[in-house]
């Protein structure tokens, strides 16, 4: 007899309720819900919960410019230098978007200026913003 559950290569088929509340989380991080994100690692949720693309919460978070929510994804055991699939870390995410108050708190929870490919401190050369090149060489 074949499991209902399997998918064809056998693999278990995916959880739809569990797909859709990661959905939120991803959505929570991109428009900056501190206080879902939070609550939601504060009853378990993994805090390097990653999408397809490798992106955790934190990349989400401060790709878009979200400090609250950077800062209390780091303050529950995300990691600020984890890459995703293409290399790329949370710290170059901001310094490409410009958003210095993400910088400043993944700088301030030990993010790495020089992990990643292309690392925060080349991203900021690449895109000439002098001021963040200056604050991540001291970092």
């Amino acid at each position: 007899m074949t499991d209902p559950t399997a998918r064809a290569d056998g693999a278990p088929q995916p959880d739809e309720d569990v797909i859709a509340l990661a959905g939120r989380l991803f959505d929570a991080a991109r428009t900056g819900d501190a206080a879902l994100l939070a609550a939601y690692l504060d009853a378990g949720t993994p805090a390097n919960l990653t999408n397809d693309r490798g992106d955790t919460l934190l990349m989400l978070a401060a790709y878009h410019g979200h400090a609250a929510a950077v800062t209390a994804l780091l303050e529950r055991g995300a990691e600020a230098d984890r890459a995703n699939d293409r290399g790329q870390t949370p710290l170059a995410g901001a310094v490409f978007k410009g958003a210095t108050e993400v910088v400043d708190a993944l700088l301030a929870h030990g993010a790495d200026p020089r992990a990643g490919a292309p690392s925060a401190l080349d991203a900021a050369r690449m895109f000439g913003k002098d001021e963040l090149v200056a604050r991540l060489a001291r970092a």
